[in-house]
């Protein structure tokens, strides 16, 4: 595989004006199929502020400051426990459910004398001791995780005391029935689903292209950042911004550190629906970055977006991405690739030996963060995908046009300027698909693929 910089505008590919909307058919078919998909009499989901992806794909709402329990009952009704501030934020609802009062939910020292106990709360919701109870969690213990047959549910000990002292049957770990790479119901996203995933990855790359090109020697940080035009999204994660010629912590936030030419630079923006991340270095050219790091790293980043199709099985991926990057002495720090959704990390099935494959409807995040690096070096392409088979892909095109616009332009930059020979299934849902600079002071030169 041939790499070479070549000075390239990012085409204009188009921005989602309004914000979609998922509609209230697809949440409540969503609670239906997870309850079908469960033995139990009821069914618990777990969501606070950092774990609120189960919750939201099932009714919309995602928990501010406090914890909260969504339940679905055997005939079909629905309840979400709040804290004192989740009551009238669960005007957000998308679901038709009764919004229930817990006030041990709420933050310390505010009222709790107005609602039940938690344990007697659930007994006035009709369980009882013989019921049969799946908790799903924010995520879950694989089977060589666990010491022993104990059931160990991520979920806090707080509240399944309280369950326990309701039933006398076993809680019962369902997050796979949600969550599973290649079983659970979240990593099959519906067209609705898809367009509000366009929505946040587009957003996201936007601004850390902005972030990117606005990134100047001698100014701080802070001063990076803003480029972005924060316009008040829901972010998934922190936004991070780090700068040095010592050791690159992606995860860090921005401070006031003034940039100097000569560093190395990583930031990453997320928004709900997909996270944009570009990594290089300060500098206009830098050959022996270039050469040993660089491209190397870009040759991963090219073996992943055309070996990622319809079919393709995890492990398969995830050798190929570490065959290639192993010419430049590099390897992947964590899965060369992941499922997302509105939370940036939902599972993957890039893993070592994995058995699961991509299928039509998964969303995914062409992520690959390499190791090892020296300090004051960092590079990274990191963007969002979905992948659609003929019949997902007719059905965007029918009902989000200007969607399938932006999707085809971006297949196109891909093919033809890059050099990237994706597969039809692959749908880039980033406004700077595979657009990457190694040099932040001259932003428009771009590796691309000759041979």
């Amino acid at each position: 595989m041939e790499l070479k910089l070549k000075n390239i505008e990012k085409p204009n590919f188009g921005m989602p004006m309004q914000k979609p909307e998922v509609s209230k058919n697809v949440y409540e078919e969503r609670c239906k199929k997870l309850y079908e998909k469960s033995p139990h009499d009821w069914l618990v989901i777990y969501g606070d502020k950092e774990h609120f992806g189960n919750i939201f794909y099932l009714t919309g709402f995602d928990p501010r400051f406090e914890e909260t329990l969504f339940l679905i009952g055997p005939s079909g009704e629905k309840f979400l426990l709040v804290g004192n501030e989740g009551l009238e934020y669960s005007s957000k609802l998308k679901v038709q459910a009764h919004v229930l009062l817990c006030q041990s939910f709420s933050l310390m020292g505010q009222d709790r004398s107005k609602s039940p106990r938690l344990d007697n709360l659930l007994r006035e919701l009709g369980i009882n001791e013989s019921n049969s109870i799946g908790i799903c969690g924010w995520k879950y213990l694989e089977d060589e995780e666990k010491p022993d047959d104990t059931e160990l549910i991520f979920v806090p000990s707080m509240i399944l005391k309280h369950i326990e002292n309701v039933v006398n049957t076993t809680l019962i770990d369902i997050t796979p029935l949600l969550m599973h790479p290649e079983k659970g119901l979240r990593v099959y996203n519906e067209v609705e689903e898809i367009a509000l995933l366009e929505y946040g990855a587009s957003r996201s790359s936007l601004a850390v292209q902005n972030i990117v090109q606005g990134t100047k020697v001698g100014k701080s940080e802070y001063d990076a950042v803003s480029n972005m035009n924060y316009s008040g999204d829901p972010l998934s994660t922190h936004v991070m911004f780090s700068s040095s010629k010592n050791k690159i912590v992606g995860l860090e936030s921005p401070g006031p550190n003034i940039i100097s030419k000569g560093d190395g630079v990583t930031t990453a923006v997320g928004f709900f629906g997909g996270l944009s991340c570009r990594a290089g270095k300060i500098t206009d050219y830098d050959e022996n970055f270039l050469n040993n790091i660089a491209k190397p790293y870009f040759k991963g980043i090219c073996t992943w977006y055309e070996n990622a199709y319809i079919g393709a099985k995890g492990k398969d991926l995830f050798e190929k991405v570490s065959r290639s990057l192993m010419e430049g002495n590099l390897k992947p720090a964590l899965n060369p690739g992941h499922l997302t959704s509105i939370d940036e990390w939902l599972h993957s099935l890039v893993r070592p030996n994995s058995q699961e494959s991509i299928k039509s409807g998964m969303a995914m995040q062409v992520d690959i963060i390499p190791e090892p690096l020296p300090d004051g070096t960092a590079v990274n392409c990191e963007d969002s995908v979905v992948f659609a088979d003929k019949a997902l892909r007719e059905q965007i095109e029918i009902q989000y046009p200007d969607m399938w616009k932006r999707i085809k332009r971006r297949q196109k930059f891909l093919r033809e300027q890059v050099g990237i020979n994706i597969d039809d299934s692959l749908l880039p849902l980033s406004s700077n698909p595979g657009y990457f600079s190694p040099f932040w002071l001259s932003p428009k030169n771009i590796l691309i693929k000759i041979s």
